[in-house]
């Protein structure tokens, strides 16, 4: 029973965790204000079925860019979700 305990608050705090590292989404005010430095662009697939889908596909794409921040330039909506965003440091 104590090593169920044990992996249950494991997998909790790895999941809080990786949480942690995800990049995150900022306006054009703060990419001025923070003076955050351009890396490059990322765009989603059409398979994403909701906007919170491609947010989290952008946020994964720009972690995997070395990017800790994104800012969402342009979306569609045709039956699924696309967007592309520029990366930053």
């Amino acid at each position: 029973m104590k090593m169920i305990k044990t992996v249950a608050i494991a997998l909790v705090v790895g999941s809080v965790s990786f949480g942690a590292f995800a990049a995150k989404e900022v306006t054009k005010e703060e990419v001025k204000s923070m003076k955050l430095e351009k890396i490059g662009t990322v765009n989603t697939t059409a398979e994403t079925t909701s906007p919170m889908d491609a947010r989290h596909a952008l946020s994964k794409l720009a972690d995997e860019k070395g990017g800790k921040y994104y800012l969402i330039i342009a979306g569609r909506e045709h039956g699924k979700f696309s967007a592309v965003a520029d990366v930053y440091k």
